[in-house]
């Protein structure tokens, strides 16, 4: 599906290939037979006015919004593990998930990481790529509420694909569970985490665990519908 791969590229860190190929872009939207004409334009919108602005601008606000704090992460097991041990094996077995279907992942990537699991998603049968939206959807629209509460501009991309998945989610249970949140992306909450986070450090150095072995509990789980308990059905 090209729009799932348009999205991944609208997903990813902004470089000044969006802003040389944008017609491109515009011209693929315009072309496309799954997303409704509302959708495509708001595509179009968004692509619009990101290039109306210095990519270098772009890059700072995109690093601000999603590089700081886990509120707004664009890696899909900080959502659904955070720092479990489950996540090292969902790592695992996405890794090989995306193996089977050839695509090969450098060192820099995490596979966990939703521009590069929706490239993944676009090179499947267009039923099994709806079906892995479906699987991430309660993700998407926690997310999409809070760029919503952060008035990004972002948040139209996730509205987007959470259309494309054609699954209910309860608006109600995502709108309480970001209700009393608070900003994990300011000053004070980065100190905070990174004080934890020595504490952690030096708590861990009585252990008689290798490091590596600790490290790799760290990161565990795998993909499940469940997530955050708020999907409320869907049919694929």
């Amino acid at each position: 599906m090209k729009e799932l791969m348009i999205l991944s590229r609208l997903l990813e860190y902004p470089d000044a290939a969006l802003w040389q190929h944008q017609q491109e872009v515009h011209a693929a939207l315009a072309e496309s037979d799954v997303l409704s004409k509302e959708d495509a334009q708001s595509l179009c919108v968004f692509v619009r006015d990101l290039t109306q602005k210095d990519v270098l601008d772009v890059q700072a606000d995109y690093s601000e919004l999603f590089d700081r704090g886990r509120a707004t992460s664009l890696l899909l097991f900080e959502h659904v593990h955070g720092e479990s041990r489950d996540r090292g094996q969902a790592m695992v077995d996405l890794m090989a998930q995306y193996a089977q279907h050839g695509l090969e992942l450098d060192s820099r990537e995490l596979p966990d990481h939703l521009p590069l699991y929706l490239e993944y998603l676009a090179q499947l049968p267009r039923d099994e790529a709806l079906g892995g939206l479906q699987d991430i959807a309660p993700i998407l629209a926690l997310l999409s509420a809070r760029l919503q509460q952060r008035e990004s501009r972002y948040a139209v991309l996730f509205d987007v694909l959470l259309k494309l998945a054609s699954t209910e989610v309860d608006s109600q249970k995502v709108a309480e569970k970001i209700a009393d949140e608070a900003r994990d992306d300011t000053p004070q909450a980065l100190d905070a985490v990174w004080e934890e986070e020595q504490v952690k450090f030096f708590a861990d150095q009585g252990c008689a665990e290798s490091d590596i072995a600790a490290h790799q509990r760290r990161f565990a789980g795998a993909v499940a519908p469940q997530y955050l308990n708020i999907s409320t059905g869907g049919e694929r």
